[in-house]
């Protein structure tokens, strides 16, 4: 998966996260994995904001501070449920089974990832 963030960042592909993280645990975590997260332009944690995946109004909270309408979005997760969650919202989701499956389905959806 760390593969896959560098290349959509070094393409320039805007990536954000939510994450189930709690408000305590989510600082030393990111720290910790900094060389991942920093591709990150922001990180929607729901420790800090009193809301969880799959639940709706964090997927509002995240496009609106990410600026993205529904449609403009790709989610990820490797949780069925918080995918579907967002497929209702409208945003295009996509249930993380390995890195192949994931690779393939950005090209896809048009990204600028190599097959």
């Amino acid at each position: 998966m760390q593969e896959i963030v560098e290349e959509l960042d070094a393409a320039g592909v805007p990536l954000f996260a939510i994450t189930n993280f709690s408000h305590e645990f989510w600082p030393p975590f990111r720290a910790r994995e900094a060389h991942l997260f920093d591709r990150f332009r922001d990180v929607v944690v729901s420790g800090e904001e009193k809301m969880v995946k799959p639940d709706a109004p964090i997927y509002r909270l995240a496009l609106e501070r990410f600026g993205l309408a529904a449609a403009e979005a790709v989610f990820v997760d490797d949780n069925a449920a918080n995918v579907a969650a967002a497929r209702a919202l409208g945003i295009e989701s996509v249930l993380f089974t390995d890195a192949a499956d994931f690779r393939a389905r950005l090209v896809e959806l048009g990204l600028p990832i190599a097959a």
